[in-house]
């Protein structure tokens, strides 16, 4: 390229014109929305149509009263920001009511000079991220319990078999009244292989993974479920019927929704809730989302999460000092429980290159799992869809 083709295309380059103000607008990742003085929405980007999962012309039916707590400090916030002319900022704040729920978010009110009365309010959530955290300090942890259980495998399970063994001989060689004896050291036996088998799960191996179609998934858990420990419950389902097939493994994801409806159906019974008390419900819901990228622990490349699975139920909740370290192993609320069940299933959401969150509060625990697209590329590929 000569000298003056250079000045001409830096010309070009200089003159050219700024991006339009809505497109800036739309592309802020935070959610940002514009509300009049009587606090209804103008104008709404991309981002905030999707925390409210809202459309724009539906948000403008609607104001924000309509959707969080009369009594949120939030709207002190905004009157602040209109009183004092200023921009007011607080961090970790809960953005909650009858519609929607998001914990510990960042929020700034800045007034609209152009404009008297109306306000700017920008929404920045943090759960994303530190459910990526958390996580990824679960995964640390469950690679401990891989090499603890590889040492209890060599050490405990070749004699644990001998004690089985001799129990077993027992049983039939004693009197009866010391046959009880024998059972229950074959039946503790078995009991604790399980449970060094169950840690060996934790190891870091590849999942074999194809195109699984969630809602067959969570319609085998319901049956279960119904047919089992949520018989006394309301099993409630909201599924978008348009979703795409999860890349994932059809098993192992049963295996997490089974545990985490079960979690839900055990809490609510411990509570007293049932069915015919009209307080015991399992609400199933499935939705397209854009989600975060991650960067899967078997994957050459990040993958996009925008399938999301809820699992929520109407129990008494998680006690606020177990909930921030649910999903690292040997944390339980459970009387007689290891621990395991949870940190499994956050292992095999992160063996899948997904997210798994949970928001938790009296009356409503709600669990979100985000999950990769079946790859179109492997379309051409034979692949089951379960």
């Amino acid at each position: 390229m000569n000298v003056h083709a250079a000045i001409a295309r830096a010309k070009r380059q200089t003159m050219a014109p700024p991006p339009d103000a809505a497109a800036l607008f739309a592309a802020i990742p935070a959610a940002c929305m514009l509300l009049d003085s009587e606090n209804r929405f103008r104008a709404a980007n991309q981002a905030a149509e999707q925390f409210f999962a809202h459309s724009l012309s539906q948000l403008r039916q609607h104001a924000l009263a309509d959707f969080i707590d009369h009594d949120s400090p939030i709207f002190r916030m905004i009157d602040k920001a209109r009183s004092h002319d200023a921009t007011v900022s607080e961090r970790d704040m809960n953005f909650e009511g009858p519609r929607i729920s998001h914990r510990g978010v960042a929020v700034q009110a800045v007034p609209v000079a152009e404009e008297p009365g109306s306000v700017m309010l920008v929404v920045s959530d943090w759960s994303a991220t530190r459910a990526l955290d958390r996580q990824l300090s679960s995964r640390q942890a469950a690679r401990s319990v891989a090499g603890m259980a590889a040492i209890l495998a060599h050490e405990v399970k070749n004699p644990l078999s001998g004690i089985r063994g001799a129990a077993q001989l027992l049983e039939h060689s004693v009197a009866d009244s010391d046959r009880e004896l024998a059972v229950l050291i074959r039946d503790e036996a078995d009991r604790i292989r399980a449970l060094v088998d169950r840690m060996e799960m934790f190891g870091d191996k590849p999942i074999e993974r194809t195109a699984v179609n969630i809602h067959r998934v969570l319609d085998h858990v319901r049956r279960l479920a119904q047919s089992g420990f949520a018989a006394h419950l309301r099993v409630t389902e909201s599924y978008d019927p348009s979703l795409p097939p999860v890349w994932g493994n059809r098993d192992l994801l049963v295996q997490v929704l089974l545990n985490l409806v079960k979690n839900a159906a055990e809490a609510m019974s411990d509570a007293g809730l049932g069915s015919d008390t009209g307080g015991g419900e399992i609400i199933l819901t499935t939705g397209y989302q854009p989600g975060v990228r991650l960067a899967a622990p078997h994957a050459t490349e990040p993958l996009n999460l925008p399938l999301v699975v809820t699992v929520r139920d109407t129990g008494p909740g998680i006690p606020p000092d177990v909930e921030k370290n649910l999903f690292d192993p040997f944390v339980t609320t459970k009387s007689g429980g290891s621990g395991l069940g949870l940190a499994l299933v956050a292992k095999i959401i992160g063996d899948h290159g997904g997210l798994i969150e949970v928001d938790s509060k009296p009356g409503r625990t709600e669990f979100r799992i985000f999950l990769p697209v079946f790859p179109e590329e492997r379309e051409a590929a034979p692949a089951a869809r379960g």
